[in-house]
């Protein structure tokens, strides 16, 4: 069985101690943005699985400067383990839905940190317009910069379920652009969307496989509080994967994906006390474990399918 350190697949911290030659670790900073589907332009009411921390539930206060939300997260971090070199991740909402001379201020202050060994920004292709993408390339060539785009599906009956706001082509278009100008990409997708079967998760795999992208992530479907999403739970219209059917649905499609690939996740805990289902989701560690002993059983690895 291929492996990369012990594991079935392409991880991203197997290419992160192959890149900097030691373990890195991510920061999730707050920039302080909105996004279009929350501010008006496209709804108000957000895509429809996003909490009210857009997605970024986990990331610092946006009150404070970005290099003290740096610096406090690698207080907490640094305090539990050795790491000496971070990753400046913006992760709440739409972290390009801003002025240019903006963003340039916060993604500049960011990589001006000595501990920051590359900058990720969490955002949407329809909000990626030449002149951001031009500052994303300039800035690209003082330390890395990758760019974490939020597709989640292949399918647009399913994309207008969730309310992602822009047709496949938009993002075939950003990221066209996007590696035209050298950047890295991240695709971020979720697996078990409601009326999506395993074929259809396939298909987006095998879609996303034979593009030019650099990374993906495989989020598991989480239905949290507040959401509309948990309204549609709560009255029955669908139901979240059981452990077992993920652990081996998240095996058939790292087979799908080429293994130039790197897996920057392949599940999710989501924040405990909003957290409605799957209620096992918030046992990441055994969900790693069971997913790396089910490959092996199987004798999986990413590509194999390919």
């Amino acid at each position: 069985m291929t492996s990369w350190n012990g594991k079935p697949y392409h991880s991203l911290d197997y290419m992160l101690r192959e890149r900097f030659g030691e373990k890195v670790y991510k920061v999730t900073l707050n920039g302080g943005m909105s996004c279009p589907n929350r501010d008006g332009k496209l709804g108000h009411r957000g895509c429809i699985f996003c909490s009210e921390g857009g997605s970024g539930d986990f990331a610092a206060d946006a009150s404070l400067s970005v290099t003290e939300q740096i610096n406090e997260q690698i207080a907490i971090v640094s305090a539990k383990r050795p790491i000496e070199r971070y990753i400046a991740y913006f992760q709440a909402y739409t972290n390009t839905y801003a002025p240019v001379a903006y963003l340039e201020k916060i993604f500049s202050e960011a990589l001006s940190h000595p501990k920051i060994a590359a900058l990720s920004i969490g955002t949407r292709p329809d909000c990626l317009d030449d002149e951001v993408i031009e500052l994303l390339e300039r800035l690209n060539r003082l330390k890395p910069v990758w760019v974490e785009l939020g597709l989640q599906t292949i399918h647009e009956a399913t994309a207008r379920y969730i309310r992602r706001g822009y047709p496949l082509g938009c993002f075939e278009d950003a990221l066209s652009r996007l590696r035209a100008a050298g950047l890295e990409v991240i695709v971020h997708t979720i697996l078990g969307l409601p009326g999506e079967t395993r074929e259809d998760i396939l298909e987006t795999m095998d879609y996303l496989s034979s593009r030019d992208i650099q990374g993906i992530k495989l989020q598991l479907l989480h239905v949290l509080e507040g959401t509309d999403l948990a309204e549609d739970y709560r009255a029955g219209k669908f139901r979240v994967l059981e452990r077992d059917e993920y652990i081996d649905l998240v095996a058939d499609c790292l087979e799908h994906l080429k293994p130039s690939i790197v897996i920057h996740r392949v599940t999710g805990d989501g924040p405990k006390d909003l957290l409605i289902a799957p209620l096992w989701a918030s046992r990441k560690r055994e969900v790693l474990n069971c997913l790396h002993h089910r490959m092996k059983e199987r004798g999986s690895f990413q590509g194999k399918a390919t």
